[in-house]
């Protein structure tokens, strides 16, 4: 009899609670820093930013975080996803090993973004707050921000990075049809963005850039906060509902990972997945190899350097210690625009230095082929940036071959690629280019990086 392919939980296995890692953490975080005194900041701090629960959210070291109903109401409409036995892989690789993945792409917008961002539009409607600033690498955090603003009713303000707003015009229009704005960034709709323009008038934009101009934005209006989509504690903690789901799930098919894969540009949709069954090593469970796929373009784990920097290139946010290849650093046009971010999650990083976790970096072409490997064998075309995850799975599928391991792998396939038909059609067209950062950028970024003395 063939194994089932496909694992789908009841309404009623949707978690109540979020798990939180700092709970179970051997080493506590570094402190975040104020960007002038370098001392630890306060919640205080933080209000101008974001409401009153998420900042608890933010510091808080209890292991379990109870969801809201209002946002469990709304996760019902594409939660519990799905997750699937990829037999078809599996046999295109000749692999021993067993392929399993969480599918996220079955949400609103596409991706496993509107885990957290129906969450915080949530908390930011409770606090009385009617307008939400943010900014979108390849515009799934923006369109996740959009569905939540027009299901809370609040008006959502996006910059999108100007390089990924030229090559995805589908989520520039699919944002306004929920009701968002959208612009190219940097833009001169912010101080910020206009000194980059003046300085910079050819730059395709970043992340760095376009966090700048929102949280500018926020913090001249009491009215309005501002929304990050990946990086934050209170961000991760959100997408822990991917990975507690997933536990269910793999026990439902008799099996448990000994490989979990990622991509990695902020760290949200990797912590999802991972922390939950991390979380169970950490209390004395089992041990995994968890492995971390990032862009060879934007190698912040691979490359960068675990320091305290900034988490915006108009150094208006406070210090985090992270992974970073500088807050001034400007990856190359990639097409998997929401991994093309300077910093990597202060949690994922701090796994990292405690050799808890893994990383790898790979180059789009590559990534691109899998992607396409995996589609012909599975039926979804991933989204470019979850294009990375597969690539790792695939690999570690072929390594189990090379090494006659039947091992399981479960990775998290974070969003599907149906607004990124440009990026595959350069790719069929071998017009696809693997682009690599400037070394001499990067040692330059590097070498700004705020003086944090030792505590």
């Amino acid at each position: 009899m063939t194994e089932p392919t496909k694992y789908v939980l009841s309404e009623s296995d949707l978690p109540k609670h979020w798990y939180n890692i700092a709970a179970d953490l051997p080493e506590p975080l570094a402190p975040v820093l104020h960007p002038g005194t370098h001392q630890p900041i306060g919640p205080a701090d933080l209000a101008p930013l974001f409401p009153e629960a998420l900042i608890l959210q933010e510091v808080s070291t209890e292991r379990e975080i109870e969801i809201p109903e209002p946002v469990r109401d709304v996760y019902r409409q594409w939660r519990p996803c799905p997750l699937f036995r990829a037999h078809r892989l599996e046999r295109f690789l000749d692999t021993p090993a067993k392929i399993f993945y969480k599918y996220e792409g079955v949400s609103p917008s596409g991706s496993h973004k509107p885990n957290t961002s129906v969450a915080q539009a949530f908390y930011n409607k409770e606090a009385g707050i009617n307008r939400i600033t943010t900014e979108t690498g390849a515009g799934q955090w923006g369109s996740a921000l959009a569905f939540a603003g027009a299901v809370f009713g609040i008006e959502i303000q996006v910059f999108m990075v100007k390089v990924s707003f030229q090559q995805k015009p589908y989520r520039k229009a699919f944002m306004e049809s929920f009701g968002a704005r959208c612009v190219a960034s940097p833009s001169t709709e912010t101080e910020v963005g206009k000194k980059i323009l003046a300085e910079h008038p050819d730059t395709t934009g970043s992340l760095g850039i376009a966090i700048s101009e929102a949280v500018e934005l926020a913090a001249k209006d009491d009215r309005t906060k501002y929304a990050l989509g990946s990086v934050l504690n209170h961000v991760l903690l959100h997408q822990t509902v991917v990975g507690l789901e997933a536990q269910k799930q793999m026990a439902l098919a008799d099996a448990d990972p000994d490989i979990l894969v990622g991509c990695t540009g902020g760290g949200s949709n990797f912590a999802g997945l991972v922390f939950p069954f991390l979380g169970e090593q950490l209390r004395g469970g089992r041990k995994r190899r968890i492995i971390a796929c990032e862009p060879a373009a934007c190698p912040t784990l691979t490359r960068g350097r675990f320091a305290y920097d900034f988490g915006d290139t108009g150094r208006l946010t406070p210090l985090t210690k992270m992974h970073t290849l500088g807050a001034d650093f400007v990856p190359p046009g990639f097409h998997a625009g929401g991994l093309r971010y300077h910093g990597m999650a202060p949690l994922v990083s701090h796994l990292k230095a405690l050799d808890l976790v893994e990383a790898v970096a790979f180059h789009q072409r590559d990534c691109f082929q899998a992607g396409v490997d995996f589609a012909r064998a599975e039926g979804i075309l991933p989204a470019p940036e979850a294009n990375h995850a597969v690539k790792g799975a695939i690999d570690a599928a072929l390594e189990c071959k090379a090494k006659g391991e039947a091992k399981t792998i479960l990775f998290n396939l974070c969003g599907h690629g149906h607004f990124d038909m440009t990026a595959y059609m350069a790719y069929m067209g071998d017009q696809l280019e693997d682009r690599d950062y400037d070394e001499e950028t990067l040692t330059r970024s590097l070498g700004a990086l705020p003086e944090v003395a030792p505590a």
